[in-house]
């Protein structure tokens, strides 16, 4: 089709990113039928050209709507549009969604990824590739060679932490060596750890509220649990009780209340590791999910002699695959590997060739980008709607939930209370803590509902919150 012919304008003034605009316009224009499937694109040159704009935009927006399926190139014939992919945006009836019925329950509780954004054809021929895959006549301890590239090329791509390949397994780039070992997730990658580093009767300091299944996998391998107190900023490093052997956080996304720990706290935690003796367990559950800023460098990169850094598919992907990794000094890797070989354990491989197939074919990459976008679009929604009716909310820019902070334990209960009569499943801040609860609220999460379900909860969720006693970030601790 002819350049001229392009629906596209361009707002200088507007803080949106132009890359954004254009793929905005077009995507818009193919949505409505003004684009149809077929037509040939200008190349990126000749329409930032067109535009007055650097090619780095035209490229930019390409690359984005190739990878929701909006257009596709031809080898040596150019881009075309091609017809509307399946779930795509369509214009939205500018009529109020219904509230959720009586018997319909919308899932808002945190902890799960947006499987249903996952490319089904992609997930259907990354197993069809993985069952083709010879059988193994012994198990890898380690993890699959090819998983362990994957991961390690996902690590620098999304996480800058720079692996290398190294005898079948995955070494950290630098002076101080860490192996990188396929896992089930990071539940079970701190299990492995309890039993193979540390022994019954050990401390563990750990993030208070914090994920209580890593209390659990803790206490399960007899090692004795310690408090560590939380503010806005993640872990308090002054806080970490004396005489523990490690320490687990998730500093990207402290898990529930969703702060980022600063880099100067990150330099006090490594500092006092090393000089205390601690290892540092490194949660990144979700750190790929960020929408405001790159997140800060992994605590691996900056300690790699003190980190181990535990990583999953669980909430970028599915928790279908039970696949994660873990990277950790050479001598606690080895510690885990003769774990395994004792015991006779190893992770599933299963999950981990399905996942080299997703990245074989650029699948992978695909839905990271199709996943921020969307998270980051479900996010605004219920922040701009809760912050409409003054309602403020805890935690950085990123992740799958926010926190409301109430102001008692009695008004978080009846919150969950009402919200449950009303359809509406949302968690509460109570059951994250391994003691007394010091800090009251509810996590709400918008991963595992569909839009339309998150739309039409909304209202409902902001008359529930109106109702209740509230108390602004970091006032009650």
């Amino acid at each position: 089709m002819a350049e001229t012919a392009l629906p596209v304008t361009l707002d200088r003034t507007s803080a949106e990113p132009l890359a954004v605009q254009l793929a905005d316009a077009l995507r818009t224009a193919a949505a409505e039928g003004r684009l149809r499937s077929g037509d040939r694109l200008p190349s990126t040159r000749a329409l930032a050209t067109r535009l007055g704009v650097s090619r780095t935009v035209t490229a930019a927006a390409y690359e984005q709507l190739h990878a929701e399926g909006w257009i596709a190139g031809r080898h040596g014939s150019g881009t075309y549009v091609t017809t509307t992919p399946p779930g795509a945006l369509r214009k939205r009836s500018r009529k109020a969604a219904p509230a959720p019925s009586s018997t319909e329950v919308v899932d808002l509780a945190p902890g799960a990824p947006w499987a249903d954004g996952l490319d089904r054809a992609a997930w259907r021929r990354a197993w069809r590739a993985a069952a083709d895959a010879a059988p193994l006549f012994r198990p890898q301890r380690a993890g699959l060679p090819e998983y362990l590239s994957v991961v390690a090329e996902h690590l620098l791509r999304h996480r800058g932490l720079a692996v290398r390949s190294h005898r079948g397994l995955a070494v950290q780039s630098g002076p101080s060596e860490e192996l990188v070992l396929a896992t089930g997730g990071t539940t079970a990658a701190l299990t492995e750890l309890a039993a193979a580093v540390f022994r019954p009767g050990d401390a563990v300091a750990v993030e208070e509220p914090g994920y209580q299944r890593a209390v659990w996998a803790l206490r399960g391998a007899g090692l004795r649990v310690l408090p560590a107190p939380v503010d806005e900023e993640g872990l308090l490093v002054e806080g970490v009780p004396a005489g523990v052997r490690a320490v687990y956080c998730s500093p990207a996304h402290q898990y529930p209340l969703g702060g980022r720990m600063s880099a100067g706290r990150r330099v006090a935690l490594v500092e006092r590791a090393r000089r205390d003796g601690w290892l540092v367990v490194e949660d990144d559950y979700d750190g790929e999910l960020r929408y405001d800023v790159a997140p800060l460098p992994l605590l691996a990169a900056l300690a790699p002699d003190v980190v181990v850094h535990l990583g999953t598919t669980s909430k970028i992907l599915t928790p279908t695959l039970g696949a994660g990794w873990m990277v950790a000094p050479e001598a606690v890797a080895a510690q885990v590997l003769a774990h395994r070989d004792r015991t006779g354990t190893s992770p599933a491989p299963a999950g981990q060739r399905v996942l080299v197939e997703l990245a074989r074919h650029g699948d992978l990459g695909r839905h990271l980008r199709r996943l921020r976008r969307e998270l980051s679009e479900r996010r605004a929604l219920l922040v701009d709607a809760l912050g409409e009716a003054g309602i403020e909310v805890v935690g950085d820019d990123a992740g799958a939930h926010v926190v409301v902070r109430l102001a008692s334990d009695r008004a978080e209960r009846e919150l969950l209370a009402a919200a449950e009569q009303r359809g509406l499943r949302l968690d509460g801040l109570g059951r994250h803590h391994a003691g007394r609860p010091v800090v009251h609220g509810a996590a709400i999460g918008y991963g595992a509902c569909s839009r339309e379900q998150l739309v039409a909860a909304l209202p409902v969720l902001v008359s529930l919150l109106s109702t209740r006693d509230r108390t602004i970030s970091g006032g009650d601790r």
